[in-house]
């Protein structure tokens, strides 16, 4: 029989499945029914930012700074509801009551004072740290390299706080996207997750509210990340995780065929529940032994681009050879 297990940062997973950040992985009953489903490791829902810092300040008895106190009212209140000490508290439970590697998550903006929150979460026992990070590119007075900046400011400060592994979560949304992601393999990161998703806004015309859209993500989606890490699995220093759009065992072989570690995966979890694991790891082993593969090394990273036969099908050429005759 095929052997799934595979190294992460590290990290040795019985299969490449991770169950990805969010509400799936906020409690250890839900982490104990994602070992039971036979996932590979958990990332734990999020903590954020804003909730380290307003919980380091109200232990000094002080108030945030903002300069919009409708934000920091949220904060406030949220919170309270969601106490980082709460964390702390999973991740000792996921430990000592589940055999799956933790991976601690932490939702960021800034090199803050939040950072030296870190060896909490590597005291409680978490076996690595996911940073996702998104910048969004909306300040006109900030170059790019501003923008960039802040990521290697993040893992500079994240790096001498802990010495677990650390992966940083990242989108697609840089001019540079190759060069940023190789230079965020030097910096000692153990792993780079692509890509996150985030709040995507629309406008109810009817109540005028801003609301949220496109929670979750796709089948069709899979392609863009997909090209990436087949674009970057030869290239960069670090291991990659997959993370949107596989929503079925052929997508979770395409990223492994790609060059990726391990896959996350949410939206598909949420909307079929972890039931759809065990299907995926009886797949995965099933067409690893119809072409004779034994372990996920075997062909991993087998149709990454430097490997693929055709690796100009990753690149724009392509467009113009299959979209040129349509008027």
């Amino acid at each position: 029989m095929a052997d799934l297990s595979t190294s992460y940062m590290g990290l040795e997973l019985k299969n490449p499945m991770i169950v990805g950040s969010s509400g799936l992985t906020n409690s250890i009953e839900k982490i104990k029914e994602a070992e039971a489903n036979e996932a590979g490791a958990v990332v734990l829902k999020s903590l954020f930012e804003e909730q380290i810092l307003y919980s380091i300040h109200q232990a000094k008895n002080e108030s945030i700074p903002s300069n919009y106190p409708e934000a920091a009212d949220y904060i406030s209140n949220y919170t309270q509801s969601q106490h980082v000490d709460k964390y702390l508290q999973l991740i000792k439970a996921a430990k000592s009551q589940t055999s799956l590697p933790v991976i601690a998550s932490i939702n960021c903006i800034s090199d803050n004072e939040w950072t030296s929150f870190a060896s909490k979460i590597q005291d409680a026992g978490a076996d690595a740290l996911e940073l996702n990070v998104f910048v969004l590119p909306s300040d006109n007075k900030r170059t790019g390299a501003d923008n960039e900046k802040i990521y290697f400011d993040i893992i500079d400060k994240i790096l001498k706080e802990v010495s677990i592994p650390v992966a940083i979560k990242v989108s697609y949304y840089f001019s540079g996207l190759a060069r940023f992601i190789t230079k965020l393999s030097w910096t000692g990161v153990k792993g780079i997750v692509l890509f996150n998703r985030f709040f995507s806004p629309d406008i109810d015309i009817d109540n005028f509210t801003i609301k949220a859209t496109n929670v979750y993500s796709t089948e069709d989606e899979l392609p863009i990340s997909l090209r990436w890490v087949a674009m970057l699995s030869d290239q960069i220093h670090c291991d990659l995780a997959a993370s949107t759009g596989v929503h079925n065992s052929a997508a979770l072989i395409k990223q492994l065929l790609a060059g990726a570690n391990a896959v996350q995966m949410s939206s598909v979890l949420y909307k079929k529940g972890f039931s759809v694991l065990p299907g995926m790891k009886k797949d995965l082993e099933a067409w690893m032994d119809k072409h004779g593969f034994k372990t996920i090394d075997d062909f991993r990273g087998k149709m990454s681009f430097k490997k693929a036969q055709n690796p100009a099908a990753y690149e724009r050429v392509q467009f113009m050879k299959h979209f040129s005759g349509i008027e």
